[in-house]
């Protein structure tokens, strides 16, 4: 016999990046050892092959292993003697040393060896790495590359339910042995062939679905002539596009059928099911291939497999806690409080009667009492847009309603009537005793309501070069300074909304202040501090302004007074922001730049077109965001939500608005009239009786209605004549919307709004003679060139503006328009100085001289220079120095 001194590292089948992966980790615990492929490899495998420059790894092939010679056997990514082709002859044999590296949960062929390192993790080379690290044993830039290809795949770039900490561990490791991400990149990137796109399509064309226990699970077919690889992508991708909970895949290729399963429901467990078949995997990923065997057969067995092994679904009725605890619609808030202390709970259902009308939290219990509400109804704070579901609703069901709604407290509901709630706790306590333990996982989609997407192709569509430039250098000092940068806020949502938006704000995981003092001194820029609020502003050489935010919370001593603000993270700086929609940010560090991140369902909010805010006292602790959802709605043609729309409702009879500041409540009011429309605007306000906060007597009836589509019009038309001539469109709105106020009342709305002591003089003044310039030109409509210019010149542009849109009187509008088109601008062409050099005498008559002038050449009686000299001679007689110098 001949002598075993041989050591071979191998791995299974149809062997993926995972499996090489492992393999070249294995070869750095096992240098002697060589590399050997039982079988075939995945076409992705392969084509990596063939375009990299990787043989240094002297792969042998298993045709050259003389089994009596093998000594030691290293199986990495599997333990199942029938996925490991050749090498499965060798067993059993005492004579051979078996070593195990595997991450892929129990079966009962397992093979067993002399060392055994099995843990769940996403990727077996996961497990590997870690004891490399452990070892200090140094790794080449390639081998960490072709590492991180493995863990890359097998958790699907971080995204699949099987990732665990240490696949970020190992992934964080191999990056800092020199791994290249754009290769990894490259490498998973998949395109799908000709013959792929029609094994998929052949998967669709075949699909049947069979309810067993009460879960649809569905069964897709599909055959090729030859062997077609990745059809375990293709099973993905189909579960994806039909958003499938439970599916087996079937591929008759060649003299085998392969077998893929996927699972997202506890209940179905697809390692075991295709375990009975040969194959193996996790609870919610496997597979199985059956050598000659038709594919009916397969299909058959299966089908028997799935009646016996799916347990019976678990319904809400068998999990939901009764009798139901719940409190008054008209309780008081600190009768809430008190309830939940006494029943140890951290939300309760509100009920009106025997209806179920909402849900209340203990988070807003006690921020309410905070505030000093604790003596107003439940029924104002409650959230009254909640899931719910019926008795028979499924796990999966109940997994969705609690994590992706964020409610503490799912309603059981049956024909209105409230049978029992499942809190958050129920459902943990139900996963972790059900038999999984700590390797049932949440669907990725359930488990954890953050969103994260990459966006960089929109950011280089969307944003011109320069500005995608300054981000990715944001990006890049922030990795210097071992920062996490973000743009935050407007910008993005604009972005994703495909508006035009460029004003960029930078949020900071770190200092701030710091990161906009080396961006200004790497880029040779201009930065301005501001460290009570620990913010600065970037200002470029061309006057282009970056603003630079730390990031920060907030919190509110006070209904409307302004946030006390604290360093925090990211996620608590989206928190404090207004409006769902406001809070998705974009990451600028390199390795992450362009991941969209979303904490609240800003993405589907603006799918959905709703304003809504974070937490039901929001409009409490700032009543200035309730102008904000309103311009937010008109300007996107969006919707308030319906709980959104109850809280400002409750703000409104509370009157938190009188604890605003007047500067805050104008400068919100003058934001809605920039507006490029601010009209239905201004009738929504009304709609909630907000003018009253502005003035008492503001309306939005016919006649207001009337004024602003008048200023609408008239502002179109101004700005049509193309005059150079600028104003502010949203004092004119202004002006309409408050057109009924007089005297003491026009004068109570300036002290009310805290205008500035210039403006507020202005508009006292101006709108009062405006009304009575008005009135002048309707009882004398025949004035001349000349009387309607010394009328109208003192008015800034703004009041002619509301003049035009108030008159009815068509003399009225000729008027003003004339003064806009022809009179406006008029002035005499000689100056004092010319005066001076035709040898009058300066003097209080230069002033008499000139508008005489101005009047003749309003009257047209002069146009030209020449002529102004002579109207001068003849109007005041010849100067003296000419009447000297005359024979």
């Amino acid at each position: 016999m001949a002598s075993r001194t041989l050591e071979v590292i191998t791995t299974h089948v149809n062997a993926d990046f995972d499996a090489l992966a492992s393999m070249v980790a294995a070869k750095k615990l096992y240098p002697e050892a060589l590399l050997v492929f039982p079988g075939a490899q995945e076409r992705n495998l392969r084509e990596f092959f063939v375009r990299s420059s990787l043989y240094f790894l002297d792969f042998a092939k298993v045709k050259d292993i003389n089994l009596e010679e093998l000594k030691r056997l290293i199986l990495v990514d599997v333990r199942q003697a029938s996925r490991i082709g050749k090498f499965a002859e060798a067993f059993p044999n005492p004579d051979i040393d078996v070593h195990i590296y595997d991450h892929h949960p129990s079966s009962p062929d397992d093979l067993t060896g002399s060392l055994e390192v099995i843990r769940p993790a996403g990727a077996a080379v996961s497990i590997l790495t870690r004891i490399i690290k452990e070892r200090q044993i140094s790794l080449t830039p390639d081998e960490a590359t072709i590492m991180a290809l493995g863990i890359y795949e097998d958790t699907g770039s971080f995204t699949f339910a099987s990732t665990t900490i240490e696949d970020f561990e190992a992934a964080a490791y191999l990056l800092s042995q020199g791994a290249n991400l754009n290769t990894v990149s490259e490498m998973l990137t998949r395109e799908l062939t000709v013959d792929q796109i029609s094994l998929l399509n052949d998967m669709i064309r075949n699909a049947t679905t069979l309810n067993i226990n009460g879960i649809d699970i569905v069964l897709a077919r599909a055959t090729a002539s030859q062997y077609i690889g990745d059809f375990a992508v293709l099973a993905h991708q189909f579960m994806d596009m039909e958003n499938i909970n439970v599916l087996f895949a079937l591929a008759q290729m060649e003299d085998r059928v392969y077998v893929v399963g996927r699972s997202r429901l506890s209940e179905v467990n697809v390692g075991e099911i295709l375990g009975e078949l040969g194959g193996g995997g996790h609870s919610y990923a496997a597979s199985a291939t059956i050598k000659d065997t038709p594919l009916a057969q397969v299909e058959e067995t299966l089908q028997q497999l799935l009646q016996t092994q799916i347990s019976p679904r678990r319904t809400a009725r068998e999990l939901m806690s009764f009798p139901v605890k719940f409190i008054r619609h008209e309780a008081t808030i600190a009768e809430a409080h008190q309830s939940m202390t006494r029943l140890n709970m951290n939300a309760l259902l509100v009920m009106d009667g025997k209806n179920l009308v909402g849900l209340i939290s203990r988070q807003i219990v006690e921020k309410a009492i905070y505030h000093g509400l604790q003596d107003l109804p439940v029924k104002e704070y409650m959230t009254t847009e909640f899931a719910t579901v019926g008795p028979e609703a499924s796990l999966a069901q109940i997994q969705e309603r609690l994590v992706i709604n964020k409610q503490r407290l799912l309603p059981v509901v049956d024909q209105n009537r409230v049978l029992g709630v499942i809190s958050r706790t129920d459902l943990l306590n139900l996963l972790m005793a059900s038999g999984a333990g700590a390797e049932f996982k949440l669907d990725k989609e359930l488990a954890q309501p953050l969103r994260k997407k990459k966006i960089v192709s929109l950011l280089r569509e969307r944003l011109p070069q320069r500005i995608l430039k300054i981000l990715q250098q944001v990006g890049q000092i922030a990795d210097e300074l071992g920062y996490n940068a973000y743009v935050v806020g407007g910008f993005v949502r604009d972005l994703m909304l495909r508006h035009e938006n460029l004003d960029i704000d930078i949020v900071i995981e770190g200092d701030g202040i710091t990161f906009a003092r080396q961006f200004a001194e790497r880029h040779q820029v201009r930065v301005r501090v501001f460290h009570k609020l620990k913010t600065a502003v970037i200002i470029f050489p061309d006057g282009f302004k970056v603003d630079v935010a730390t990031a920060r919370t907030e919190y509110y001593e006070a209904p409307g007074a302004l946030p006390i603000v604290e360093g925090s993270s990211i996620k608590m700086d989206l928190y404090r922001r207004d409006f769902t929609i406001n809070t998705l940010a974009v990451k600028l560090n390199k390795r992450h730049f362009g991941v969209l991140i979303d904490f609240f369902g800003a993405q589907r909010d603006l799918k959905e077109q709703h304003i809504s805010v974070l937490h039901n006292l929001s409009f409490v602790e700032d009543p200035t965001r309730v102008f904000r959802a309103i311009r937010f709605e008109q300007r996107f043609n969006f919707q308030i939500s319906k709980l959104t729309a109850s809280l400002i409702e409750n703000a409104v009879k509370i009157n938190f608005f009188d604890r605003l500041s007047g500067a805050r409540l104008f400068g919100e009011l003058k934001l809605i009239l920039q507006e490029a429309n601010p009209i239905p605007a201004i009738a929504r306000m009304a709609s909630f009786d907000l003018l009253q906060f502005i003035h008492p007597n503001l309306r939005c009836d016919p006649g207001t209605k009337w004024m602003l589509d008048q200023v609408r019009g008239v502002l179109s038309w101004h700005d049509l004549l193309f005059l150079e001539d600028r104003y502010e469109r949203w004092l004119v709105y202004f002006l309409g919307l408050i057109e009924p106020l007089k005297g003491e009342q026009l004068r109570e709305l300036t002290q009310r709004l805290n205008m500035k002591p210039e403006l507020a003089k202005t508009m006292l003044w101006a709108k009062k003679a405006a009304d009575e310039a008005l009135v002048r030109l309707y009882r004398q409509p025949d004035l001349g060139r000349k009387e309607i210019y010394h009328l109208l010149h003192m008015f800034p542009t703004e009041y002619l503006l509301y003049m035009m849109a108030k008159t009815r009187q068509e003399a009225s509008q000729r008027a003003i328009s004339l003064y806009f088109t022809q009179l406006k601008d008029v002035r005499p062409l000689l100056k004092g100085r010319d005066l001076q050099k035709m040898g009058y005498t300066p003097g209080p008559h230069f002033k008499v001289m000139l508008e005489s002038l101005l009047n003749a050449r309003l009257d047209q009686e002069v146009s030209t220079i020449e002529e102004e000299r002579d109207y001068i001679r003849s109007h005041f007689g010849r100067p003296a120095v000419e009447l000297a110098a005359a024979p």
